[in-house]
């Protein structure tokens, strides 16, 4: 997919993977992973979803819908769903279509997401 923060750090990955609160994949019927959803969270208030990837050749079909589908049924308890993620345009579509937010257009009023990348 490109992301080689990820792929250049294998055991970073792995590691983050590992230490997650929630994860689901996805598989093919080969059994070759397609897609997978991760989330950190304190089963209390609060569930940041930090990774919704699907290959791009399975892209299109529902598998990331259905990754983040199963993030908010596991959490569905909790008041906030968090994600931060890449400005592209489809994404927005995607995104909203599964009742998010941006952040400047709350009902409750804008809210601030700060980030540092390091």
């Amino acid at each position: 997919m490109g992301w080689v923060a990820y792929t250049d750090h294998p055991q970073v990955l792995l590691a983050g993977i590992e230490n997650s609160s929630f994860l689901v994949t996805a598989v093919d019927p080969r059994g070759a992973l397609i897609g997978l959803a991760r989330a950190m969270s304190d089963d209390a208030t609060i569930c940041y979803v930090q990774d919704i990837l699907v290959r791009p050749e399975a892209q299109g079909g529902g598998i990331g819908r259905a990754l983040l589908q199963a993030v908010l049924e596991r959490y569905s308890h909790l008041r906030q769903i968090v994600l931060i993620t890449d400005d592209e345009p489809g994404q927005r579509a995607f995104y909203q279509a599964l009742g998010f937010t941006e952040g400047a257009e709350v009902e409750y009023g804008p809210v601030r997401v700060f980030v540092q990348f390091r």
